[in-house]
């Protein structure tokens, strides 16, 4: 967690007590029945259906649809759960707009696809309203796997083996699990506390220990995890942040948007929270996306990201750009960080104009300056913590299409592993893939 300083310019209760809540509610609200049965009625329930293609868990998109339409919600949410069991998470922070939406056929013919993130949603949370969980573990086989990181891929894993019959401890290094679903994630997309309330409901599969302060590296070995348990699944995530090459970035003001994010989600009084009254975020992810709506939620008076190249190579939506830009947030393209300017504190930022040349970034040697007095980096983070001697690959452990390491027992998933891209739903799949190549594994064994 960071301790943000308080400069003058840096403050908080910067909106009206009353103002937080409003400001913070839920991004997209749960379709109430009606709305969930006219919206499921405009799916076509296609063969070979493009949708569930374009889903990294392959959830039967056009089955649980028609489970909706026919009045039996449960059922459409068990379906999803089979193949997600974050399918809850995943309907509020996926980018559907890019992924199952983008592949829609009424989106390909008419510019507006089948709403399926918020269908998802209204099946799974009907389910998880009435707090009974879709499955029940197998007869046990008196196999122990070790999993490092309570995140989507680690919790995924975790409650797929469960369910195999396997015994199942979790390691995380912070006080609660979830991972990036509780400490990563823009606040207005997962309010009143739905990650821990997804993970309680997930651990009712029963067979799965969490033990928290846990970290690989700090008394807890591989090594020693491999003597202990019949398989290790290592869900460790990007724990560390990529440095800003630019001078000046030791001032007061310039933090990781990370840790601004982790604050915020972690705080049980928003007014409390310090934010600039000029804010500059550099990067061009869903990270800077999420810190710079947040500070303008905030109370912040002017907000800008700044992107190193154009808006077309933005690894953030369109739709997430256009959320900020509603929100009030200025996007810059094509400019790289330069200096922090200010006394002691940050003051300024200057950034140089850049454009590409043959794929390469080149700095076109004009520069401007923004007002700054908080500036977050989110420039993306690294791989820390890797047990010695596993094969890293593009600053990722390398791992099979099933998440096998190089080490014989060892597999990995999620943000830590090389593959996918970093999606809570992608982490998911990976989770459950690597589980059941463990299950196959160990009943080999």
């Amino acid at each position: 967690m960071s301790n943000s300083p308080m400069t003058p310019a840096i403050a908080a209760g910067r909106l009206p007590a009353e103002s937080y809540t409003a400001q913070f509610s839920d991004l997209h609200p749960v379709l109430d029945h009606h709305e969930a049965l006219v919206a499921s009625d405009r799916c076509y329930f296609c063969h070979d259906a493009p949708c569930m293609t374009a889903c990294p868990t392959s959830i039967d998109v056009p089955l649980f649809i028609r489970q909706i339409a026919t009045g039996t919600p449960e059922a459409a949410a068990r379906t999803i759960f089979e193949q997600n069991i974050l399918g809850g998470m995943c309907a509020r922070v996926c980018p559907t707009e890019t992924l199952c939406e983008e592949a829609c056929v009424r989106e390909k013919a008419e510019g507006k696809p089948v709403e399926i993130g918020r269908l998802q949603r209204y099946a799974t949370d009907t389910l998880m309203a009435k707090n009974a969980h879709p499955f029940a573990r197998a007869e046990a086989t008196g196999k122990t796997v070790a999993v490092v990181g309570a995140g989507p891929a680690g919790l995924s894993a975790a409650h797929r083996l469960a369910m195999k019959g396997h015994d199942v401890v979790m390691f995380d290094a912070r006080p609660k699990s979830g991972g990036l679903n509780e400490y990563g994630i823009a606040s207005y997309k997962a309010p009143g506390g739905f990650a821990q309330s997804e993970v309680d409901w997930l651990l009712q599969i029963g067979g799965i220990t969490v033990e928290h302060g846990k970290k690989l590296g700090e008394g807890l070995t591989l090594a020693a995890l491999q003597d202990d348990y019949d398989a290790v699944f290592l869900a460790i995530g990007l724990a560390g942040v990529n440095a800003l090459r630019a001078e000046g970035v030791d001032k007061e003001g310039v933090l990781d948007a990370v840790d601004f994010i982790a604050d915020l989600r972690q705080s049980t009084d928003l007014s409390t929270l310090p934010v600039g009254r000029n804010v500059v975020v550099i990067g061009g992810g869903m990270t800077a996306v999420d810190a710079a709506v947040q500070s303008k939620l905030l109370g912040a008076q002017n907000v800008t990201i700044v992107y190193r190249r154009g808006k077309d190579r933005m690894s953030a939506s369109e739709y997430e750009q256009e959320l900020a830009t509603s929100k009030g947030v200025q996007i810059i393209y094509n400019a790289s960080p330069v200096a922090v300017h200010g006394n002691g504190s940050c003051a300024e930022m200057e950034f140089e104009f850049t454009h590409e040349v043959d794929g390469k970034l080149t700095g076109t040697g004009e520069t401007f300056r923004l007002a700054a007095d908080q500036v977050f980096k989110a420039i993306g983070q690294t791989l820390v913590g890797a047990p010695e001697g596993i094969k890293i690959e593009g600053g990722k452990i390398a791992v099979s299409a099933t998440g096998r390491t190089s080490m014989a027992g060892v597999w990995a998933g999620g943000d830590c592993a090389s593959g996918g891209e970093d999606l809570t739903v992608t982490a998911v799949a990976e989770g459950r893939d690597a589980a059941e190549d463990i299950h196959a594994s160990l009943m080999e064994g």
